[in-house]
């Protein structure tokens, strides 16, 4: 493998916590929204003086800043969008996503120094479409999720070197074709193409016949209904090397809605798993690296449609979600031979944590000894947001989370 461009790793930031844990934990780039226009009402989001500190934060320590504005905007939104993108412009954000055809025009007219991005909302599924994309202007476009490995070799192949392709590589997958889905509205009024999806998909479902109302029948061998429509989440570390050889540039993890924590991990993980392909393409992913991806919140992983159609990448029985670890504090500082957290959940003396420090592989602490604040010798940990000192030999970066496996 050679004369491949330089992967960036892309990570979601929900809002201004997030976007520095993905900064300080290995980003390349982030993807957030504003306070209009994004597919994520659910995340906290970007008001105009959290969005000038984060391009700040991003820009001082070389990483990028990609903005969505991919919903699908109504009559009513257009006056207010070209103010929008100017606000964008103005702090000098590096791209923006967009899916809308009319939307994309007014990227370019209001936006002419940043990028443009097509967001996997516009469903680019061969080369003539990403090709009419790159004649509009696109810097970018990001592949659909139903494509395999091959395919998107295949639009690399024919399309021009300077357009870039941005691809998932982890995190939840939509049901529907491109993550353009009605369930939502449809069931709940909540519509998932304007950011404000009610994860229809990840209920449980009975079947009931037309005529024999009231009289449900189990399509699973539970008495709970099935999660008929609940995909897998992907992951793909194990196969970046395959990715970049399709013609991938940027690997997307998905998670704006989700926590500084799985941000923390996930930008870790994959700046750990693209600085070992990096060093040497030939070799498998770090053993850590894959431990790391499973210490996070995560449905059963699977490759999506990368190798072809799966088979089956769905969890019927439940929601299917895996927690075996959680947050016990977040280092705040050193002094005198004391590492200071920050506690997030209770733990006891002599209890094994293990360390996340940004950029690095974990390592285990164990709280042979532990104080309050004050300095006071303590057994536990009981009050969140507490100060807890742990003796240590080094200074532990600030922004580290020490993390404790659940029963």
């Amino acid at each position: 493998m050679e004369n491949f461009k330089k992967p960036e790793v892309l990570c979601p930031a929900g809002d201004l916590i997030r976007l520095k844990a993905a900064v300080d934990f290995g980003a390349d780039a982030v993807y957030l929204a504003g306070e209009e226009f994004g597919m994520r009402t659910a995340a906290t989001n970007f008001g105009k003086e959290d969005m000038k500190k984060g391009v700040d934060y991003a820009h001082k320590n070389g990483v990028k800043v990609f903005v969505t504005c991919n919903t699908l905007p109504h009559n009513d939104e257009i006056p207010r969008l070209p103010a929008f993108l100017e606000s964008l412009a103005e702090v000098c954000v590096d791209g923006i996503i967009a899916s809308d055809i009319g939307t994309i025009g007014m990227v370019k007219k209001y936006c002419p120094n940043q990028e443009l991005h097509v967001s996997v909302q516009s469903g680019i599924v061969n080369y003539e479409t990403a090709r009419a994309f790159y004649d509009m202007g696109a810097k970018r476009i990001v592949a659909a999720r139903e494509l395999s490995l091959e395919e998107i070799a295949e639009i690399r192949a024919k399309t021009p070197k300077e357009l870039d392709i941005e691809a998932f590589t982890h995190g939840a997958m939509c049901v529907s074709f491109s993550a353009r889905c009605l369930l939502s509205s449809y069931m709940t009024g909540r519509d998932a193409n304007r950011g404000d999806c009610a994860q229809s998909c990840r209920w449980s479902y009975s079947l009931m016949e037309k005529t024999r109302e009231g009289r449900f029948y189990d399509i699973t061998e539970t008495d709970k209904g099935t999660y008929i429509l609940n995909a897998d989440d992907l992951c793909m570390a194990e196969h970046i090397a395959d990715m970049v050889r399709a013609g991938v540039h940027s690997f997307k993890i998905e998670g704006r809605a989700k926590s500084h924590y799985y941000t923390a991990v996930t930008a870790n993980a994959y700046r750990g798993a693209m600085d070992a392909f990096l060093a040497n393409p030939k070799e498998p992913v770090p053993q850590w690296v894959m431990d790391e991806l499973n210490k996070i919140s995560h449905r059963p992983y699977s490759t999506g449609f990368y190798y072809g159609r799966p088979d089956n990448s769905q969890t019927y029985l439940n929601a299917g979600y895996m927690r075996d670890y959680s947050v016990a504090g977040i280092v705040t500082g050193y002094d005198d031979g004391m590492v200071l957290l920050e506690l997030k959940n209770k733990f006891l003396k002599g209890q094994e944590l293990d360390c996340l420090e940004p950029r690095s592989m974990p390592f285990t602490i164990v709280a042979d000894e532990m104080y309050d604040g004050e300095g006071n010798a303590i057994d536990s940990a009981p009050h969140p947001t507490m100060t807890v000192k742990l003796p240590y030999p080094r200074p532990i970066k600030v922004g580290s989370l020490l993390r404790m496996k659940t029963e």
